[in-house]
């Protein structure tokens, strides 16, 4: 009984923000391979298509006047200890890439996937395959917060780093602290998944809206 009671995941419904500091800073441990041409598209595909899982997200250059507007620069595409960082502002959407977003047999995870598709369907055509949007499953716990950074701390105590997301994405090199947090937004989302399949299957967790509860 005491080992089932230590099983037992304690969710917020609603992740307290003042907590978010508080917490460790997650780090990737995998190879982060960054894809700069169309022959190492494929490699990359090729590759990613032999996976039982993916995670997926994207970066687009930040825009600081009004009216301005850039393409999505970066779709990184994480697997089992390793993601890809596709330069999409030096490669644009090769026939590859369409292949790999078009696919129906891999499993492919992303957080809000709607507003991630909808701009890259303004760089090329194609009909999105087989994808996973959390935000459309999590909530079957009970957890009502759905960022990616209070979703990560929320299931495992640990905190996204977001001190990167308005970096130059279109730089003519990446720097690693970019490289970093584009691959852990990646992997996160399918950390995240397993989580939630193991959580939802076992039930071993329970919701509180109690700020002094521990989350581990």
């Amino acid at each position: 009984m005491a080992a089932e009671r230590q099983a037992i995941r304690t969710l917020y419904r609603r992740f307290p923000k003042q907590l978010i500091n508080s917490l460790p800073v997650v780090s990737y441990g995998g190879r982060i391979i960054t894809v700069n041409t169309a022959d190492e598209a494929r490699e990359a595909v090729d590759f990613l298509l032999t996976q039982p899982l993916l995670g997926m997200d994207t970066e687009t250059r930040p825009s600081f006047r009004r009216g301005e507007h850039h393409q999505v620069a970066l779709l990184q595409v994480a697997a089992q200890n390793v993601c890809f960082l596709f330069r999409l502002n030096l490669t644009g959407i090769t026939p590859d890439i369409v292949r790999l977003l078009e696919d129906t047999t891999v499993d492919k995870v992303g957080l809000s996937w709607h507003d991630d598709m909808l701009q890259l369907t303004h760089a090329a055509s194609f009909k999105p395959g087989r994808f996973i949007d959390l935000q459309k499953h999590i909530g079957e716990l009970g957890v009502e917060d759905m960022s990616l950074q209070k979703l990560f701390a929320n299931f495992f105590g640990q905190k996204i780093s977001k001190s990167q997301r308005l970096t130059n994405w279109e730089a003519d090199l990446l720097q690693d602290k970019q490289k970093q947090y584009a691959a852990i937004d990646a992997w996160a989302c399918t950390e995240l998944w397993k989580e939630f399949l193991q959580l939802k299957a076992t039930g071993n967790f329970i919701i509180t809206d109690d700020d002094t509860q521990d989350i581990t």
